[in-house]
């Protein structure tokens, strides 16, 4: 890509936060004023080394070969947005084709729907190590909900980067310049990690409204089925969807509040993944069993002990944070987890003592008053006969992460008044 088409690539919108309450408008006369609003996103991570208790699932690199993605908007809009990656990325990545169209099943698409995406007018392009991309914008009107398959052409060696552990979602990775094929070959490879592809942004009629999820592996949808969008964001943003409020998930599995787990520190990500996305009303923070169950576990055997003090002060500081950028924050409470991840090389995230720090946790976070909301999900998981273990209707049976109908019940939980606010609504 030249010098000049990267310039123009960087002017329709290199952030999202470009696009707040852009119009478009049309050569010949004007039109009616609309906006671009986020839609999906996915919290990007620091790739880890090998000798991390978990392993990344990443190959080594790409090389001429397709990458197809699948995510589902929150809310639709006329036109459509591609947000690329290379978060993380230490070289330049370019990508020699990139196409997206409405998912039709596992790596297909639907007939009709398949459209290019250019980048300043440019075919390819080529994203500078650590930078985020915007596409130009797309031809394609789609509801709310819709499916949505990007497909990536990585024509030289290219190593993973704007990477998203779990994704609950299968990634496809076929040999050759696949971006426009209906169908992956059988032989494809099928992951469950994302690269590259990081953000979806709808045009809108009206200006953004956008509720953000900011959790570890719970909000992340550890536990609940792959490709059935049953994570609990998913299931708010269908509660929403008719509100046209988009609600994005900054669920990172293994994520912390204070310190750096499998992704930044909430207090650190919550300004790029909270407090900079377009049109933020409200944020739900579910943060906290990783801090307080990490510590003399596999994950982080050497770190001392949490304090629940600790935990309390970091979660005032994100209150804090939300009401200086005007932003409604409502706290979830830290579901139990007796028994969590028994049998396997990752038990430790229990016990007693660790279990009196989520209580205290959670009782100030009902109690202390520094949310404008609370969803108790605690009380709602929990089995009334064993108060420290999840309830085994809501259990996905690591006894740590709800499944399904645990992550409905939890979405259902959501006082949306309490939530927006009766001044926020739309």
């Amino acid at each position: 890509m030249t010098t000049s088409a990267l310039a123009s690539a960087l002017r329709h919108g290199a952030l999202a936060l470009a696009l707040v309450g852009s119009a478009a408008t049309s050569a010949a006369e004007p039109s009616p004023a609309t906006y671009w609003s986020p839609s999906w996103m996915a919290s990007t991570q620091p790739v880890w080394n090998g000798d991390f208790v978990l392993p990344s699932g990443l190959p080594f690199q790409f090389n001429r070969q397709t990458v197809r993605q699948v995510a589902r908007l929150s809310i639709g809009g006329s036109r459509l947005r591609v947000v690329i990656s290379n978060e993380g990325g230490t070289v330049p990545l370019y990508i020699g084709a990139a196409r997206v169209a409405r998912h039709g099943g596992g790596s297909a698409i639907v007939e009709g729907t398949d459209r290019p995406l250019r980048f300043g007018g440019q075919a390819d392009v080529t994203v500078p190590p650590g930078a985020r991309l915007v596409s130009d914008p797309v031809d394609i009107a789609l509801p709310a909900l819709a499916e949505l398959a990007v497909s990536l052409y990585l024509p030289r060696p290219s190593q993973p980067a704007g990477f998203h552990f779990d994704a609950r979602q299968t990634a496809y990775v076929a040999d050759g310049d696949l971006s426009g094929a209906a169908r992956l070959p059988s032989a494809a490879t099928q992951w469950s990690t994302r690269v590259y592809f990081s953000g979806l942004i709808v045009e809108t009629p009206r200006a953004p409204a956008t509720v953000v999820a900011l959790g570890d592996s719970i909000t992340d949808g550890n536990g609940s089925t792959p490709g059935a969008n049953t994570r609990w964001p998913d299931a708010l943003a269908e509660r929403l969807a008719g509100r046209n409020v988009a609600v994005l998930n900054a669920g990172i599995s293994g994520g912390r509040l204070l310190k750096d787990g499998m992704g930044r520190a909430g207090l650190e990500r919550a300004g790029r993944d909270v407090f900079a996305q377009p049109g933020v009303r409200a944020m739900i923070v579910l943060l906290g069993t990783n801090d307080i169950g990490w510590p003399g576990g596999p994950f982080a055997p050497d770190e001392p002990a949490m304090r629940a003090e600790a935990v309390i002060q970091g979660l005032r500081q994100l209150a804090e944070m939300a009401r200086a950028h005007n932003v409604r924050i409502m706290a979830g409470t830290i579901p139990p987890n007796e028994r969590a991840l028994q049998g396997t090389p990752l038990e430790g995230h229990h016990s007693p003592a660790k279990d009196k720090v989520r209580q205290a946790v959670n009782r100030w976070i009902r109690e202390g008053g520094a949310f404008d909301a609370v969803v108790d999900f605690d009380a709602l998981l929990r089995d009334p006969a064993n108060p420290s273990r999840l309830k085994a209707s809501m259990d996905s049976g690591d006894h740590l992460h709800p499944g399904d109908a645990g992550y409905r019940a939890m979405a259902a939980a959501v006082d949306l008044e309490a939530l927006l606010g009766t001044s926020a609504q739309p």
